[in-house]
């Protein structure tokens, strides 16, 4: 089973390997001088502990992994600017640009490369693994061991549960667990908070403290844990409070609205250009009526607003109320085209230009969904303190399309509700690059 005997070598190798790319870069595009690389380097290492730039674990997320090291590059540089203007080493910016633009690829590149290389390496070997068991039966740890069976290539291996329910699909009880994890070298135990009392939660942490293991909790399925929390101290005290929303914070507000123009002035003027002439004549010479379907939904602040799509069904009454369905009678020739490659929703970056809408966000709901699902699933209206978007996090995870039963809304509304609550704009990236992936790749919901 995995000892871990080399993992201690990795961090200092990724140092050495970081390292060795900057002084090459400051080499031949700064400064030869071996005080002036010194002072970068220094600065490097000092970043990284601030910023936790290496705190890269093998369920990080590469969008993370981006995110950090994108962070760690862009204040070197501007600390490297600091630097020079006091040392009056004129260095011209333009050299200090191409630094900051092969560096940052170079480093992302490698490191993406590397983390792609150890997810393989431990599904075509089955080494480097940690075994794990879960202490605790219920919806969280039944997603976490679904997560485990379901992606070898982060190396975990799924042991067993042990509970004191009555589960037939469980290894032993709490008690039992403490012997299996030392007889079969498991390497970390999780466990659920709400399935353990105080003392048996005081019992695992001396426990694995005392054998080496590593212990995690999984918070429970009540609502606080479900948030975006902050850990603080009162002195000695911890306090748990809950985080505001991002897009609350002024200057987060600024940058996603400065994105969304330039974003949809881009599309409007590279694609939309030559695309709404050709889409026009197509429907017109298809079925008569208007090029473009206009529809209230609900935006942020449950404000009202026109939504704006190229028309792809025939005149009917039943728009505002019944969704588009598979092989949906309504539908027109053009409009199955233009609904499975998305083109339809183009006229939404009008929105976006007006304030109405984001490019990415909650997807706007019919009228009619919103006032069945608003008082039936908890914590609906938390969608709407954002901008609805033309696309979504719901939308590029599977729940794009039709709402056939209210486990489809929940699902999505679990996926909003995720988004509203850790915005960032590297979230906004990645959802905008699958969401292009997918139009060319095609999606079983799209009709």
């Amino acid at each position: 089973m995995y000892k871990g005997r080399y993992s201690k070598y990795i961090r200092p190798l990724l140092y050495m390997i970081d390292i060795s790319i900057i002084t090459t870069l400051c080499y031949f595009f700064l400064s030869k001088s071996l005080l002036d690389i010194g002072f970068v380097l220094l600065f490097w290492v000092c970043l990284s502990v601030l910023t936790s730039a290496y705190a890269v674990y093998r369920f990080t997320k590469i969008v993370k992994i981006i995110s950090l090291f994108s962070k760690q590059v862009t204040l070197l540089v501007l600390l490297m600017f600091t630097y020079y203007f006091i040392t009056e080493n004129h260095i011209p910016k333009e050299k200090i640009l191409w630094f900051f633009i092969i560096l940052l690829l170079a480093i992302n590149t490698w490191r993406i490369l590397l983390f792609e290389v150890f997810k393989r390496y431990r599904l075509i070997t089955g080494s480097n693994n940690k075994y794990v068991v879960i202490v605790g039966i219920n919806n969280s740890t039944k997603r976490l061991q679904e997560f485990f069976s379901n992606s070898p290539e982060y190396g975990y291996r799924f042991e067993g549960f042990f509970s004191d329910k009555d589960q037939s699909d469980k290894r032993g009880t709490i008690e039992e667990s403490f012997s299996f994890v030392l007889e079969n070298n498991i390497n970390e135990v999780y466990c659920s908070v709400k399935e353990l009392t105080n003392d048996q939660i005081k019992k695992f942490v001396e426990f694995c403290d005392v054998n080496l293991k590593t212990l995690k909790f999984i918070a429970d399925d009540k609502e606080l844990f479900s948030k975006n929390l902050q850990l603080d101290y009162y002195d000695l005290t911890p306090i748990i409070s809950l985080r505001k929303i991002p897009l609350d914070e002024y200057v987060n507000g600024w940058l996603k609205r400065c994105f969304d123009i330039t974003f949809s002035l881009l599309v409007i003027f590279l694609v939309l250009s030559w695309v709404l002439p050709i889409i026009s004549l197509l429907i017109k010479l298809e079925n008569r009526g208007p090029i473009f379907f206009k529809q209230y939904r609900y935006g942020a602040d449950f404000d009202l607003f026109l939504c704006y799509k190229f028309r792809s069904m025939t005149i009917n009454k039943e728009s505002d109320k019944v969704q588009a369905s598979k092989d949906d009678v309504r539908i027109t020739r053009i409009g199955k085209f233009i609904r499975r490659t998305s083109i339809d929703e183009l006229p939404q970056f009008f929105n976006v230009l007006l304030g109405e809408m984001s490019v990415v966000g909650p997807r706007p709901l019919l009228r009619s969904h919103t006032e069945d699902y608003k008082n039936k699933i908890n914590k609906f209206m938390l969608r709407h303190n954002v901008k609805p978007g033309i696309t979504g996090l719901a939308q590029v995870s599977g729940y794009r399309g039709n709402i056939e039963k209210d486990s489809d809304m929940q699902n999505r509304v679990r996926y909003d509700i995720f988004y509203v609550e850790n915005w960032s704009l590297l979230l906004d990236f990645n959802i905008i690059m699958k969401t292009i992936i997918n139009v060319f790749k095609g999606e079983e919901k799209a009709y």
